[in-house]
């Protein structure tokens, strides 16, 4: 059992790496933008991480890990920060490529307005909650920085894809949090989060993982050569 949080991150890894050399995508020739886009997301995430954890926002189960630490965080859980992401990006880039995600310009402006507003208000309603409130709240921030500051045109792809991550998503984080299993992997306080869930999961955690994978495309489209983005 102490090695089930490792196995869940390779489980989340391999298909995606196996597919990186597909001849139709060859993803494994952008490692080096996704490796300096991954490094810089993963920094924010494990110092956020770690004052969540020393914070007593959450704390994790010793009967699921390996008992290997690394800035005070479990192993598995640094690891967490690098094979989610690739498999989000490497998705992304794979609908992106293939398909037209391309949202109507009248329904994105639209919606980029009352989903970062939306955000914001349940993040001001529940200040007292940690985990929430720094969430929504971050979330709203950057969508809206991006949208309508830098201007960036893929939010509504993002989106897209991020509602078919939601089926792994909801797979891998509701084991993490005690879906299917005796005990919860990742062990949230109360006093952090608003106490919805879906099944096992908080629903911070979707807005969570949206963050993960913004700021990974973000910085992905930032590394990638000129002509690529």
């Amino acid at each position: 059992m102490h090695s089930l949080y490792l196995l869940i991150d390779l489980f989340t890894i391999v298909v995606p790496l196996l597919f990186s050399f597909h001849p139709r995508i060859h993803f494994y020739r952008l490692w080096k933008p996704f490796l300096l886009a991954n490094l810089s997301a993963a920094i924010i995430f494990i110092a956020w991480d770690i004052v969540f954890t020393h914070a007593g926002v959450w704390s994790f189960n010793p009967r699921y890990i390996t008992g290997i630490f690394i800035f005070d965080l479990p192993l598995e859980e640094v690891l967490f920060f690098i094979c989610i992401p690739y498999s989000c990006v490497f998705t992304y880039y794979c609908l992106d490529t293939f398909y037209d995600l391309s949202w109507p310009k009248k329904f994105e402006n639209i919606f980029f307005i009352v989903f970062p507003v939306a955000l914001l208000t349940v993040g001001i309603i529940f200040l007292d909650r940690l985990y929430t409130s720094a969430t929504f709240i971050t979330v709203a921030l950057f969508f809206s920085a991006l949208k309508f500051i830098a201007r960036v045109t893929w939010l509504g792809k993002l989106i897209s894809v991020y509602a078919i991550l939601l089926i792994p998503f909801a797979i891998v984080n509701g084991i993490l949090t005690g879906t299917g299993i005796q005990e919860a992997v990742v062990q949230y306080n109360h006093t952090g989060i608003i106490g919805l869930r879906l099944l096992t999961i908080p629903v911070e955690d979707l807005f969570y993982g949206l963050e993960l994978v913004l700021l990974n495309i973000l910085f992905f489209k930032m590394f990638q050569p000129p002509g690529k983005k």
